[in-house]
């Protein structure tokens, strides 16, 4: 029988599907003399029925004459081969993908032929078959329509009671391989709607494991539970990414179930009682949820509610919160503990009264017992104020996406204290030209918000709204409060954030970029207070700023700070935050700190110190700029470079802007005679010189010349900034030096790893150790180092001296910057 296969016939005729067929229907049982004959039929028969759907009616005539599909059926019951099984599917998938005549895929359905094989019990241990598998499913799936999907339920007395293609495919919903789990959700977006429900479960498990992995991740530092916490990341965001891809996909219902479900399964019972708690971790994964749900799943509905949520007082979300054991969550909350000050005292909130006249949320009305009892926008400002630099990150994050988010009602923006000073001027002008009385008015007065009884009434309607459907009875502010007050808190709570010493310069720069979109051309908004308090933050970060020009990196503090005052500019005129939102469930990244194995007295721990020196200075600087309304600059302020004086030792020694180089002939007046060995028991014999020249400075060490007294040639040259010169405690005739790397390790972008760290290579600091021939001569060296320190430093100091001084810095640059009233009321081009 099997010889007569091989017989020469036209490969695609109905001559060889009816061959084919007859040969598979004598087939009494498939082994393995056997198998492979049945595994060449049905790959040959899926070809032919592809073939004739395009080409000739007759080959599916044929297939349903013959009962093919109930042939498949016998022969897989009679199969004992995995790979029989593998092919079977195959051809399954090629016919019920590739079949375009409507009729065919109706027969096809019928005969619960296909419901058998979706039930079929194959083996799925091996991957390679439920691979398979899922893929034959998969197309099922794509051939479902209102005629076809009736012919895979099952009913009894015209009544359906299963559908087998779901409920074999959502067993595989959440399966280890991503690949399953994907192909899985696109089958679903055609077949129930109850899918969502679990995914929705299965999304809020993934969540609070997330919440773990971070709490985990703050006891065990390191690359191994930050690799877990962004893979968790990652499927979380991958699930948003799949529900906004099917609300988009505008399936009746299933939008308002998904985003109804991550309300009331998520939100409701475990995001935003977190924020009541007030941990570190409890309240990172929080407003990274937030922040991330609102980012992706974009829903008017969704949106507003959250916002209206946040104005609640926490005693609304107080009994939806689950019981704790051993200060920990025990059902489906997130792990989180409640922050006290001591065993007696619960979460206070706290924000600054910096507004003078205006009412401000007073300690005592914000300090109660378990864990507090204030309004939630009122614990995020207090992150903001009082919180570790993640929360601050957190809350920052929350509110920018607040105002991004498109879907928010402005409503909503200005119950919250947050509506851009744009936007109310536009709603009020628009009220003032349509013959609103009050808009006009309003225009003009310093309360510029939406009025009361029309935010109060939006309020009621969510209030109502969220009671009904999520069981959430919404406990309001008490009545005098206005968005005018929690828009004069907010502005408090930034001033306050920028006076704080121990927040990152990145997520202060986050707190400038908020307050740029909220005030982004006026200064009505700032009183004395808050001008007082940047005023005494910028005079503290001067400070800072002088013992950086006498530091280890004098050299680069200037090029640093041009280069960060651009980069400041940019992000806090930019259209978003330029901050990766996982960034707060990880431990910050400290460049200043021992993490990365180097020391606090390294040159690079000391340039980090710098760096964030640097930055928070630019901001402060900028800040106090637009405070008093004036265009900020692109350039600071700084005085340009002079010519040294003719008597110092760089003119003497014949050195260039451009430094001394290896090879080069110098000038050795004022050189010192030394010896040092670079390898263990080859000492050499220079003499050694300390140059400076503007805000640049060199060590050299240079050969003499035999035959040109005085002069030599340059053989090796290091920074003189940073070297920390220091004579031997033992040995008085030897000098030691720290030789730090020629190039900012932060200012090279080569330097820097995946992931912002930095790498550790050709980072390591050197050391010098000259010897001298006597402790005077040794005593030289050291004072004309010293000596050329001092002159780099002040002229460091002298350049930079305009930019210390705010009023000089504004009345030597008033022709550049005019008042932004005076030349536009216009917005920057990436203002919301």
């Amino acid at each position: 029988m099997w010889f007569s296969f091989w017989k020469s016939r036209d490969r695609f005729s109905l001559d060889e599907l009816r061959f084919l067929t007859d040969q598979l229907m004598k087939v009494q049982i498939v082994n393995d003399v056997n198998k492979d004959f049945v595994i060449e039929a049905l790959r040959s028969i899926a070809e032919l029925i592809t073939y004739g759907d395009q080409h000739d009616p007759a080959f599916f005539e044929f297939f349903m004459e013959k009962q093919v599909m109930g042939v498949f059926v016998r022969i897989l019951k009679v199969s004992r081969t995995l790979i029989v099984a593998l092919q079977m599917l195959q051809t399954m998938s090629i016919m019920i993908q590739n079949l375009r005549n409507e009729h065919s895929i109706y027969y096809m359905f019928s005969n619960e032929h296909i419901n058998y094989l979706i039930t079929y019990s194959f083996d799925f241990q091996n991957e390679e078959l439920l691979s398979y598998y899922i893929s034959f499913l998969r197309a099922i799936s794509g051939k479902l329509n209102k005629n076809t999907i009736s012919l895979l339920v099952k009913t009894r007395d015209d009544e359906v009671i299963s559908f087998p293609l779901y409920v074999e495919a959502i067993k595989f919903a959440f399966h280890e391989e991503g690949m399953i789990r994907t192909a899985v959700r696109a089958l679903t977006l055609n077949v129930y709607h109850d899918y969502f429900l679990n995914l929705v479960k299965f999304f809020r498990d993934q969540c609070i494991n997330l919440s773990g992995l971070v709490l985990n991740g703050t006891k065990n530092l390191g690359s191994e539970s930050s690799t877990h916490i962004l893979s968790a990341v990652d499927e979380i965001e991958d699930n948003l990414y799949y529900f906004s891809d099917v609300i988009s996909a505008g399936i009746p219902d299933v939008g308002k179930l998904i985003t109804d479900n991550i309300l009331k399964l998520l939100i409701f019972p475990s995001i935003l009682p977190s924020l009541r708690m007030g941990t570190e971790t409890g309240v990172a994964c929080s407003l990274y949820l937030i922040c991330c749900i609102l980012r992706i799943v974009k829903i008017k509905d969704l949106a507003n509610t959250v916002a209206a949520a946040l104005l609640c007082r926490v005693e609304t979300f107080k009994s939806r919160s689950e019981a704790k054991l051993n200060g920990y969550s025990s059902g489906q909350g997130f792990p989180v503990e409640c922050q006290k000050a001591n065993e007696d005292e619960g979460l206070q909130v706290t924000i600054p009264n910096l507004s003078g006249s205006l009412q401000s949320l007073s300690e005592d009305k914000l300090h109660h017992d378990n864990c507090g009892s204030y309004a939630l926008r009122e614990s995020l400002l207090s992150f903001i104020t009082n919180g570790d630099d993640i929360q601050v990150s957190g809350s920052l994050s929350v509110l920018a996406m607040l105002l991004q988010t498109k879907e928010l009602d402005e409503s909503m923006l200005d119950a919250l204290g947050i509506l851009p000073q744009r936007k109310q001027h536009k709603r009020l002008l628009l009220k003032a030209l349509v013959g609103e009385g009050s808009g006009e008015e309003q225009l003009f007065s310093s309360a510029n918000n939406v009025t009361k009884d029309v935010i109060s009434g939006e309020l009621d309607s969510y209030a109502q709204r969220i009671k009904e459907h999520y069981g959430v009875s919404c406990v309001w502010p008490e009545v005098g409060t206005s968005s005018q007050l929690h828009r004069s808190q907010v502005l408090d709570a930034l001033v306050s954030l920028f006076c704080r010493s121990s927040i990152s310069a990145e997520t202060l720069w986050d707190g400038g970029w908020l307050l740029r979109q909220l005030l982004p051309y006026s200064e009505t908004e700032f009183n004395s207070h808050h001008l007082k308090s940047l005023r005494v933050s910028f005079q503290n970060c001067c400070g800072l700023i002088l013992e950086e020009a006498r530091g280890t990196w004098p050299d680069f503090l200037i090029t640093v700070l041009c280069d960060e005052w651009r980069k400041c500019k940019r992000a806090i005129e930019a259209s978003s935050p330029r901050k990766d939102l996982k960034c707060m469930l990880l431990p910050p990244y400290d460049s200043s700190s021992e993490a990365e194995g180097f020391s606090s007295e390294s040159s690079f721990a000391a340039g980090g110190k710098m760096c964030e020196v640097v930055k928070v200075f630019v901001l402060l600087h900028q800040l106090h700029i637009f405070s008093l309304g004036y265009v900020l600059p692109d350039q600071p302020l700084v005085h340009p470079p002079i010519d040294a004086s003719a008597n110092s030792r760089a003119k003497k020694a014949g050195v260039d802007s451009l430094g001394p180089k290896p090879g080069a002939e110098l000038n050795l007046v004022d050189a010192v005679p030394c010896r040092i060995a670079f390898e263990r028991g080859k000492e050499r014999h220079f003499c050694f010189l300390a140059v400076s020249l503007g805000t640049s400075g060199w060590l050299v060490l240079a050969e003499e010349l035999p035959f040109k007294p005085s002069h030599g040639i340059v053989r090796v040259v290091a920074p003189l900034a940073g070297c920390n010169p220091r004579v031997d405690d033992k040995h008085s005739r030897w000098l030691h030096l720290r030789i730090h790397p020629s190039a900012f390790p932060f200012t090279d972008s080569a330097k820097y790893a995946s992931g912002g760290k930095v790498k550790t290579k050709a980072l390591v600091d050197g050391r010098w150790t000259l010897a001298f021939r006597d402790e005077g001569t040794c005593k030289a060296a050291l004072l004309m180092i010293l000596d050329e320190i001092h002159l780099q430093s002040n002229e460091v100091q002298r350049r930079l001296r305009p930019l210390l001084d705010l009023e000089t810095a504004l009345d030597s640059s008033s022709s550049s910057l005019l008042p932004e009233a005076t030349i536009s009321r216009t917005l920057p081009p990436n203002s919301l």
